[in-house]
């Protein structure tokens, strides 16, 4: 009888302590606790690795070397284990061909789709391109009325220059007697002149006929000798109607104009058969962008406007642009804007034809004196990129260039011929331009015949069930065309849940990681209801989630903990939600119960005149948006997923401020004007990047912190006596790293069909450092064994050294205390690299004009790790700094000072400002779904204050 339970016995991945549990079969099962105390060890790294690991080695040996094979993970036992599937947040390609609509195999459904009942139309003339036989010629002329007049002819020159006189003579001689030259009927016998060097028509009159029973037979050999003459082509003009074409080629029989047979691979922009042969299929080319090349129109020519000419180790592009301006009289003191159009053209354009002097005077007295055809900046930039074989200078010349829309295919992809197939009048790619929710319009509402009908019903209802099923996990806004590496984590999840419910396996146990990221209160339900129906299937869920909806729909919760790190590796409770809610050594229980809450700020800042403004922005789907984010306070911009609050903040308001204050590459998306920059001298975008690509990245070297370390060690007496420096203790630089491992500590093994292989470095036996190096300790532990150290244990050791000790505080305050000091960075969550960041940021010294944007800080933690990251942004505010989140999480939310609210919709029915103002009048605010879910949380939580003050008082009088 089949296990109905998932058993662990000994699970010590990580910082698990020797964890035994039984998690229930069949059933929706939350893993939450504080950030870093060993859910993701216990669901990725223990039960999904294992479940993986048995299902690879039942493979042959062959098979094995492709797909590589998981460790087996640090556990005595798991027992009752199913085929495991892992959803987690790093799984969609960054590749720029994959998109929406390939992630999820509907781009494959439509490329079929359009390969069988796709309409070839000829781009030019709008006329369908069809093959046809003289049969259905000859019944398609039979549908007229009897007694309608029509004369068939044979296109035998189309648009072709030329007198065309041995055409004529041909015609003659072959017996005919009629012919239409440039739609006028004439006599072959004419003598007819055509002027060389236009272009002309001839078409030869083969038959005239009649409608009427029994000329079938007639009409079908005169067509076959029209189709003979004309190689492929007929026109059939009838008296007093539209003329008709017939092509019994797949050309346009007008223009000639051809298709390749209708196949999948003619609609992929990743096969060479389909893809626009100017940008491979990409849709976008790499070109020089104007706006900066010229960052600063009101700068003049004197004060280096032109950014990539700006004299830095050579004068040569100074004195070439000087040599320019004197030739077309330009005045180089005037700001850019200006200089007329014409004047202004020749310096980025080039001078065409024209040659000027141009006197250059190098570094060495070198004159060079000659007469050049200026080729203007824009084309200098594309020229030096296309030809250098430097890195680095393609590098710097990068920085002058955009992405922008191919020329040929307008961004479509695709080449003309795929692009010419439409289905209800749309090409492949207009569709895929289409939401999940119009693209599901488009599909129900589809104009087919019959015929149609029936080819295309099994591969509509395919391309049907999985857009049901993106728009069910909340993603209705996105595009069929969207690059999958714009997606957030959360969108990603989602996208590949929506895959998997459309597999509709059973018996198979899932583990999600946190699906619920960047998902709107509003969208919560349905990700749940997705989450059921999947269970509902007789799978197993495991989903480590923090979101309060999804713990409380849960059929069982695991909090584990207590603590974090060290303090953490322990199963604190694994029961019911309700039970869990009851267990006073729960802190997940506590906070589910609302004995523990995060307060309410006592009061809001006050807004002073100090704004940043936004005027007019209206990239991707912002809608010429205008808002005001007041400068010394916290704002939170929140809204629907999709509704277009990273455009807002990442694309318009931190690329504007970063253009400003540091020069670089960074273009704005498009609006009219950000104003009130003078009010900050310092932007600081702290994402969920990586800290570091590799190992050797940590906490210790991002935040500096390593830095004083070392002065600590080289100042020992031990240090001085035999001479060593700082950069002796470090292990990226030779001197004191072991030179065996390279400082890295470990040594990678290759395995081929085996999974690498990791071992300590036997020399150094994994401490990075040599045995000299080693000898130098201070109070009894050596630079390696410091490193060991976890933040909260390295507060301690460092105490009495106030430099180290503040910079440890910041990382330790932001709640990552259990984090060690040289923890590779490769190990660290999004949310924890996020929240090094915000440490390396904290400890510096504020003059109160910096301006922080952070992008989701609440990913990957727990509700008492929102409790103590808010309160360090409460803290940067305090100091006069000004705060900007992109948040869904109603605690962040209610504890903003300012509120900016977008919507409606996602997608194009978003991009609006809906209300603005404190969490109060957001409250208030009709038009507000967030409005909609933050009033009863404030309501709540007044109440739970109102409570605790009471608690107090009663305990007071006491």
């Amino acid at each position: 009888m089949p296990s109905k339970s998932i058993k662990i016995q000994g699970a010590r991945a990580h910082n698990l302590k020797n964890v035994d549990v039984e998690i229930p079969k069949n059933k929706l099962v939350v893993l939450t606790g504080l950030s870093g105390s060993g859910k993701s060890s216990l669901a990725f790294d223990t039960i999904y690795a294992e479940g993986q690991r048995r299902y690879v080695e039942s493979l042959s040996a062959y098979a094995r070397q492709f797909l590589g094979q998981m460790d087996k993970p640090d556990v005595d036992a798991i027992d009752g284990l199913s085929p495991a599937i892992s959803i987690d947040q790093k799984t969609t390609s960054k590749n720029p061909r994959s998109t929406v609509g390939t992630v999820t195999e509907i781009y494959d459904y439509l490329r079929l789709l359009y390969a069988r009942i796709g309409h070839p139309t000829c781009p030019k003339h709008g006329v369908e391109i069809s093959s046809q036989t003289v049969q259905q010629m000859v019944d398609r002329i039979m549908e007229y009325p009897e007694r309608t007049k029509m004369q068939l002819l044979a296109p035998v020159v189309s648009g072709r220059k030329g007198e065309h006189v041995k055409v004529f003579e041909r015609l003659k001689q072959e017996g005919y007697v009629r012919i239409r030259v440039d739609k006028e009927m004439r006599e072959v016998t004419e003598e007819i002149k055509l002027e060389k060097n236009k272009k002309h028509s001839i078409e030869v009159v083969v038959d005239r006929v009649v409608v009427k029973a029994g000329i079938e037979g007639r009409l079908s050999d005169s067509i076959e000798t029209a189709l003979s003459l004309g190689e492929g082509k007929l026109i059939v003009d009838i008296i007093g109607d539209k003329e008709l074409t017939f092509s019994e080629n797949h050309a346009c029989p007008i223009c000639g104009f051809s298709i390749d047979e209708l196949e999948p691979r003619l609609f992929s922009f990743n096969s060479p058969f389909g893809a626009c042969s100017t940008c491979d299929g990409l849709g976008t080319k790499l070109e020089v962008d104007m706006d900066l090349v010229i960052p600063d129109w009101e700068k003049s020519l004197n004060e280096h406007a032109i950014a990539p000419w700006e004299p830095i180790s050579s004068q040569y592009y100074p004195q070439l642009l000087k040599s320019v301006c004197e030739h077309f009289e330009i005045d180089m003191d005037k700001p850019v804007n200006d200089i007329p159009k014409d004047k202004m053209d020749k310096i980025l354009y080039g001078s065409g034809k024209e040659k000027i002097h141009f006197h250059y005077v190098n570094d060495f007295g070198s004159v060079r004196d000659s007469h050049i055809v200026f080729e203007g900046v824009l084309n200098n930039v594309s020229r030096r990129y296309r030809e250098t074989s430097s890195d680095y200078i393609r590098e710097t010349l990068e920085k002058y260039m955009a992405q922008k829309k191919c020329p040929k295919c307008k961004g479509y992809r695709l080449k003309e011929s795929a692009l010419a197939v439409l289905v209800n009048g749309l090409h492949i790619s207009k569709v895929t331009e289409f939401s999940i929710m119009e693209a599901k319009k488009f599909f129900d509402t589809l104009d087919l015949s019959e015929k149609e009908k029936q080819i295309a019903s099994m591969i509509l209802k395919e391309i049907d069930n999985r857009l049901e099923f993106l728009n069910n996990v909340g993603l209705d806004y996105l595009t069929l065309s969207r690059s999958a590496g714009t997606l957030s984590g959360g969108e990603a999840q989602r996208i590949r849940l929506a895959t998997q419910i459309g597999s509709a396996l059973t018996g198979v146990l899932y583990v999600l990681d946190e699906p619920s990221i960047g998902l709107h209160q509003r969208d919560n339900d349905r990700l749940i209801d997705t989450l059921k129906r999947m269970r509902d299937l007789d799978n197993t869920l495991i989903v480590v989630e923090h979101d309060e909806d999804t713990m409380l729909a849960a059929d069982w919760l695991i909090d584990i903990g207590p603590g974090a790190g060290e303090h953490g590796g322990q199963i604190v409770a694994s029961d019911r939600p309700e039970n869990v809610m009851k267990n006073k050594q729960s802190l997940t229980g506590q906070y589910l119960a609302g004995h523990k809450f995060i307060p309410l700020p006592v009061k809001r800042r006050k807004k002073d005149k100090r704004v940043i403004e936004v005027v007019g922005a209206e990239e991707n789907n912002l809608k010429k948006v205008s808002t005001k984010i007041p400068i010394g306070l916290m704002t939170v911009v929140t809204g629907v997923s999709g509704s277009g609050k990273s455009t807002l903040v990442n694309e318009i308001i931190y690329k504007s401020l970063a253009k400003e204050l540091y020069s670089g590459k960074h273009k704005p998306g498009k609006h009219k004007k950000v104003k009130g920059m003078e009010y900050i001298d310092k932007v600081i975008d702290i994402d969920q990047s990586p800290i570091g690509r590799t190992p050797r990245s940590n906490p210790a070297t991002y935040t500096g912190v390593f830095d004083d370390i070392r002065d600590v060690y080289a100042q020992t007496n031990e240090a001085k006596v035999r001479g060593y420096k700082k950069g002796r203790f470090s292990f990226n630089v030779k001197g004191g790293r072991c030179e065996a491992c390279r400082g890295d500590g470990i040594i990678k093994i290759e395995m081929h069909f085996l999974p690498d292989v990791y071992v300590p470095c036997e020399v150094c036996k994994g401490s990075r450092y040599n045995r000299e190096t080693l000898e130098v300790k201070y109070k009894g532990k050596n630079i390696s064994e410091v490193l060991g150290l976890t933040i909260e244990e390295a507060l301690e050791f460092f105490a009495n050294i106030p430099k180290i000790k503040r910079k440890l505080q910041t990382i330790y305050d932001v709640g990552l205390g259990y984090v060690r000091l040289g923890q590779p960075a490769t190990t660290l969550s999004g949310g924890e690299a996020q929240r090094v960041k915000l440490a390396s940021e904290l400890h510096r010294r504020s003059n109160g004009k910096s301006f922080y944007i952070l992008d989701e800080p609440t990913t990957g933690l727990h509700v008492d790790d929102i409790n103590r990251l808010l309160s360090v942004l409460q803290r940067l505010v305090d100091n006069g700094d000004s705060v900007l989140i992109i948040e869904h999480n109603l605690d962040v939310i209610k504890s903003a000072d300012h509120i900016i609210d977008l919507g409606p919709e996602g997608g194009d029915r978003g991009g609006q400002i809906i209300a603005t103002g404190t969490p109060e009048q957001i409250a208030e605010a009709e038009a507000s779904y967030t409005g909609k879910y933050l009033k009863p949380v404030l309501e709540r939580d007044m109440k739970r204050m109102d409570n605790a003050i009471e608690v107090k008082e009663k305990v007071a009088t006491k």
